[in-house]
Parts: C-alpha cells; structure tokens; sequence
C-alpha cells in the first residue's frame, strides 16, 4: 500500500524529472527511476516500469506548447519517422531488460547515466555561445530560435534510425528516450538545440511507451497505478516550467549541472547495489 508521503514524494520527483524534460528535452526517466530506486528501494525493473509509464500520457504537451507559442519549430514529419523507430525498439528493448538480472540492470544504468554525464560535460564545453542568451520568448511571425532551415527535410532512414536507437534504450533502460535522440538529431539531423528539444519533447507525446510499458507490466505482474498517476501531475507541472526556462539559462551552465547530477546518481546506484 503507498503511504500519502510516498505519493507527494513519487509527485515531486515527477515535477524534478519534467522540470529537466521540458528545459533539456528529455525524457525524464533517467531522474524518475533512480529517485524511485534510492528514495523507496524499488526494484531496478520495477523503477524503470513506472518510469515508462508515467510517460504514455501527453505529460510533455505543456513544454511543446510553450516551444510552439515562442516559434521553435517541430517537423511533423521528422516526429512521425521519429516514433515509427521508436515503436519498433521499444518492447525489443523491454524484452532485454527482463533477461540481465536487477543487479547488472543497475550497472548498465549507472554506465548509461555516466555516459550521459560525459556527453553534457563535452556540450559544455563546447559552448553554445550563440543559444546562450536565447530565452523562449515569442518571435514575430513564428520565427526559429534555431539556425536550422526547417525546410530542409531529414532523411527518412536517418529519422527512424535514431526513432530505433531510442527506442531499444528507452525499453532496456526505462527512460524517455530523449536522452539518446537529442544527441543525434544534432548531429545527423542537424538540429539546433531548442528545436532538437521541442522534437524530442513532440517525438513522446504519442502513447510511444507503451510497448514497452506492456511488456514491463506483464513481467512484474502490474504496475502501482497510485504512483503513476502522482508521477505524471507532477511531471506535467514540471514540464511547463522547465520549457519556460530554456534558453534562459545558458546551455553550457545548464548542461554543467545537468552533468553534475547525474554523475552523482551514477555513483550512488553503484555505491547501492
């Protein structure tokens, strides 16, 4: 039976993990699970269950609305082959996270969180000077707040191979997926940051998870509903804000602490188990 405090608790990390969603663009689910796993001492898969399904709702909408109303584009078609990949790796990538035992899933989460780390630490460092006093403010006409010509379409086996590439992680791994897509629809896609984020944010608006989501649900005989539902008020609030907020903050403090974060994350999982 979960406790009120178990729920506001389970409703705050909701609101921490869509803060982060909606000013990095992502998922979410590498927060979720492991505040789920050191604050409650919830199984590994179990942690990652929920975190999956917390996400099938349009949580994310508030945070592409805001991208939208300040004129940062999202290429429909660009999601749509996004979420074709996504769909055909997400209840592979489920099914593999039901074969390593707790213990190793751990690990792989941690070397996962680590390596994200290292990802924001290089972004960092290699600036972002030209995003760095960009707020989401509305622009006249709708204009980009990215360099990118939105003209341009995004090869179809490009969009559904990081679709793919996201998909098999987000299920092996419980996390959103934006983690793995950000990176590169920058660098295949050639994205600007915002709009890498607003697409990532668009990309998990459909019940994508879900797959996934099912295949955790039958492995672990249900899934705590209770939660579910404080998760996802909380990350829906969250979101709001965090997408509000980017571009406020220059990308390379954000992506400092951001770092920082889930470095510490990474050694206290280890730590743990």
């Amino acid at each position: 039976m979960t406790s009120t405090l178990e729920l506001i608790l389970t409703g705050a990390f909701g609101a921490l993990a869509g803060t982060l969603s909606g000013f990095l663009g992502i998922g979410g689910g590498a927060v979720l699970a492991p505040l789920l796993v050191l604050a409650f001492h919830t199984e590994q898969h179990r942690a990652q269950g929920i975190s999956l399904a917390a996400l099938v709702p349009p949580v994310g909408l508030p945070a592409v609305l805001t991208y939208r109303r300040a004129g940062v584009p999202v290429r429909t078609r660009l999601v749509v082959l996004l979420v074709l990949g996504f769909l055909g790796g997400a209840a592979a990538g489920a099914y593999l996270a039901h074969r390593v035992p707790t213990r190793e899933l751990g690990w792989l989460f941690a070397a996962f969180l680590g390596v994200s780390a290292i990802r924001a630490v290089m972004s960092a460092r290699r600036g972002g000077a030209k995003d760095a006093t960009r707020g989401l403010s509305r622009r006249p006409g709708g204009a980009s707040l990215d360099d990118t010509d939105a003209s341009i379409p995004v090869p179809a086996p490009i969009g559904i191979g990081i679709g793919l590439a996201a998909g098999i992680m987000s299920g092996l791994l419980g996390v959103g997926g934006g983690l793995v897509a950000l990176p590169l629809l920058r660098r295949f896609a050639k994205l600007g940051r915002l709009e890498a984020q607003a697409t990532t944010l668009a990309m998990m608006l459909p019940p994508i998870g879900l797959p996934a989501v099912f295949v955790y649900a039958q492995e672990q005989g249900g899934l705590p509903w209770l939660q579910l539902a404080a998760v996802g008020v909380g990350f829906a609030a969250g979101a709001a804000v965090g997408a509000y907020g980017a571009g406020r903050v220059p990308e390379r403090t954000a992506n400092r602490a951001y770092a920082v974060f889930l470095t510490i994350m990474a050694v206290v999982l280890v730590v743990r188990s």
